[in-house]
């Protein structure tokens, strides 16, 4: 990162306190390995490569001096299948609060992500075993990020960053 990029970082970082520093700096080192850079975007940060320009996370402050602020940390992980149950559960979040997303790719209607359709898109299968597809392009909020968290979020950079890589950019990467 360059040093404007790690004084972006430190700031968000030292706005929130020590209690979300080792998983965030963990994630954020973690993006900076496999080349993606921290970007101001309106209040927050997002993080892209630059060879596909796709955004792989976001950073950000939500809530209300009512409510007083918190950290958000919110990641793409739309081609990744077989994760934990607490993820499953925040892609059932996300749906819920974002219906009219559904998957258009689908049905031929998108051609904004590269891949083949279907394979880019977050599944759900709800309470009544209805099965849902929501566009992939988006970076979903995992809330409450903790260390515990750390390993899965990395597998799922990993795995988001190779489909981006093949189908985006042309490049097979491990």
């Amino acid at each position: 990162m360059t040093k404007r990029q790690e004084a972006l970082i430190n700031s968000f970082i030292s706005t929130h306190g020590d209690q979300i520093t080792p998983a965030y700096m963990d994630i954020i080192a973690y993006l900076s390995e496999l080349d993606y850079n921290p970007y101001k975007l309106g209040s927050g940060i997002t993080f892209k490569h630059d060879l596909h320009t796709k955004q792989m996370a976001k950073l950000g402050t939500k809530g209300g001096k009512k409510k007083g602020f918190s950290p958000f940390f919110a990641l793409r992980f739309s081609v990744c299948r077989g994760y934990s149950q607490r993820f499953s559960d925040v892609v059932g979040d996300y749906i819920a609060k974002y219906p009219t997303r559904e998957a258009r790719c689908v049905n031929g209607e998108c051609t904004y992500c590269g891949g083949e359709p279907g394979t880019h898109v977050y599944t759900y299968t709800a309470s009544n075993c209805e099965g849902q597809t929501h566009c992939g392009a988006y970076a979903v909020e995992i809330p409450d990020v903790t260390a515990d968290d750390v390993e899965e979020i990395k597998k799922l950079i990993k795995e988001e960053h190779a489909y981006l890589m093949r189908h985006q950019v042309g490049v097979e990467v491990e």
